[in-house]
């Protein structure tokens, strides 16, 4: 049996910027991507702590070192600049890992997106 468990997460990533004639998706600075275990392109839950919404989009790579976190395209309607987010991806693992298993998980804050406090990876 498979199940789904978190993978990576960024907690109270504040919104940047929004880009509503973009064709879609979330940018992340490549740096926290990186650090989060998010890829390009993969999938992600999005909760906006601010508003209440919640969006599934796919995520594209920022410039590294921005602390950018963008909505684009229709999830621009969303979210607002200064909105806190938590952006979540999941994995299928095997059950007999999950007992084991430890999500990435970045605690973000001001100034830029700094990481505050990082999980054991």
């Amino acid at each position: 049996m498979r199940i789904h468990l978190l993978k990576s997460k960024l907690h109270r990533a504040e919104v940047s910027g929004a880009s509503l004639h973009y064709e879609g998706s979330i940018t992340i600075d490549e740096d926290l991507m990186d650090r989060s275990g998010l890829v390009r392109y993969e999938r992600v839950l999005c909760g906006n702590m601010s508003n209440g919404s919640r969006f599934e989009t796919y995520v594209i790579p920022g410039p590294r070192g921005s602390g950018a976190i963008e909505l684009n395209g229709a999830t621009a309607r969303l979210g607002q600049r200064g909105d806190l987010l938590t952006i979540m991806a999941f994995a299928e693992v095997e059950a007999d890992q999950a007992r084991d298993w430890k999500p990435r998980i970045l605690l973000l804050g001001a100034p830029n997106n700094k990481i505050l406090r990082e999980s054991e990876k």
